[in-house]
């Protein structure tokens, strides 16, 4: 590893995609499902790579080539051991709902005083989070996060590439049940980063207001935020129609909360109060004042079909289309449901990887529109096609059926909730209005 080491201090930037070299890095050659990249190894050179990491001999041809025995543990081995070379706070932010958002606020919070290292986009995975803690340099003063996970085991995983300080889920709810083996492994998953904080001693940032992750974080060294006084940070929601604006305050604060700066913010649904609140509780942990943790939140404009609020020539679109979950479905469900904009319409897209569960999840979504008094609803996917007969919505197979549907209806004036998962790509709907 130290002679592995050397050679990436000479040349601090790691590819792991050919059409997308940096001259002088070093390229790993990953594989996976339908690819092996050692393969293109000679190939990321040519594009002027410095030196390529493989693990089949038959591809080495000179001193530029660094044969080990598993290019994915070795990425991990890599990061790790750089990761130790920093004695930095890290941060990890896991959960089912709001993680990316997260640790976006609590970047755009943190880097008001702090040279800040955080999680590009959604890099979350066994290879994401590697490839993070690889960006750190000396001018970094803390490290954030993002762990991503769809079965049993990962969270665990990559605390142990990361070696976090502090921990923080946003939420546990019902998301990749196929690979999580149900609900209760969703649990079990997002609770590693508790008991790894835990084993080391650490020190979580917990919303009490959500009585499992209560339970769950018992007996650790934990700062609690919420909207109870018991809390260590103390929020309150004033509106969320459609833009959160709160108000917060420590719990040692000797002035009313009412009398607090109301923080205006560029989120669209209380849902996304928590994740605002978590933000302010961890920039008052690592003593920003008031008026920093007030710019930090009210500088971040949510991007890439996540919790946008777009106002386009005809309409009001509420796009949330980046993923979607049963629980994240029903929060924005309840959300919009309570907004008073008069012309409301929902367009929602099927919740991907929820196995044997998919059919009764669906059901329930709708179920939740009729519930709510939100008939106006158009319904995307075989799973909607289905369940959307409880309430006669219309209903659509993909996207771009829908798509030839509102062409023809020119739809004005209208607020409109739009949510799906990834692979449905309703931001495609999106545009139509």
């Amino acid at each position: 590893m130290q002679q592995l080491y050397s050679l990436f201090l000479q040349h601090p930037v790691v590819c792991t995609d050919t059409r997308n070299i940096i001259p002088n890095s070093i390229f790993f050659a990953l594989k996976g499902a339908n690819f092996n990249a050692n393969e293109f190894a000679e190939q990321a050179l040519n594009a002027g790579c410095s030196a390529v990491v493989i693990d089949e001999e038959k591809y080495k041809k000179d001193d530029r080539y660094f044969l080990v025995d598993d290019v994915l543990k070795t990425l991990q081995e890599l990061a790790n051991y750089h990761r130790k070379q920093f004695n930095i706070p890290v941060i990890a932010i896991t959960g089912t709902n709001g993680k990316t958002t997260s640790k976006e606020l609590v970047n755009a919070v943190l880097s008001q005083q702090f040279k800040v290292l955080a999680t590009k986009g959604n890099l979350n995975n066994h290879i994401g989070v590697p490839l993070t803690l690889l960006g750190i340099t000396k001018e970094h003063e803390m490290a954030i996060i993002e762990m991503g996970a769809n079965h049993q085991g990962e969270i665990a995983e990559l605390c142990s590439i990361a070696e976090p300080d502090y921990g923080m889920i946003t939420n546990i709810g019902k998301a990749h049940l196929e690979g999580f083996g149900g609900y209760e492994g969703v649990i079990k998953t997002k609770n590693e980063l508790y008991q790894y904080i835990k084993k080391t001693e650490g020190k979580l940032f917990v919303n009490t207001d959500n009585p499992l992750l209560d339970q769950l974080s018992s007996g650790i060294e934990r700062i609690a935020f919420g909207t109870s006084e018991g809390a260590d940070f103390i929020g309150k929601l004033v509106e969320s129609d459609p833009f959160v604006k709160l108000q917060y305050k420590t719990k040692t604060d000797r002035l009313s909360i009412d009398k607090k700066p109301i923080v205006q913010t560029h989120l669209v649904g209380n849902y996304n109060f928590e994740n605002i609140l978590a933000a302010a509780c961890i920039g008052n942990y690592f003593k920003l004042t008031e008026d920093k943790i007030k710019a930090g939140i009210e500088s971040y404009v949510p991007s890439n079909n996540r919790s946008q609020v777009i106002r386009t020539k005809h309409n009001v679109l509420l796009l949330d289309a980046y993923n979607a979950n049963p629980s994240s479905m029903n929060a924005a469900i309840e959300n919009f449901a309570q907004m008073k904009q008069a012309d409301k319409m929902v367009i929602l897209g099927d919740m991907l990887e929820l196995g044997v569960d998919s059919k009764k999840e669906h059901d329930a979504i709708v179920a939740l529109l009729k519930q709510k008094g939100l008939s106006n609803a158009i319904l995307i996917g075989p799973f909607f096609k289905e369940a959307g007969k409880l309430i006669n919505a219309l209903t659509f197979n993909n996207s771009d059926e829908c798509i030839d549907y509102l062409n023809q209806k020119n739809i004005q004036n209208s607020t409109i909730l739009i949510k799906g998962s990834r692979g449905i790509k309703l931001e495609k709907v999106a545009e139509v209005l």
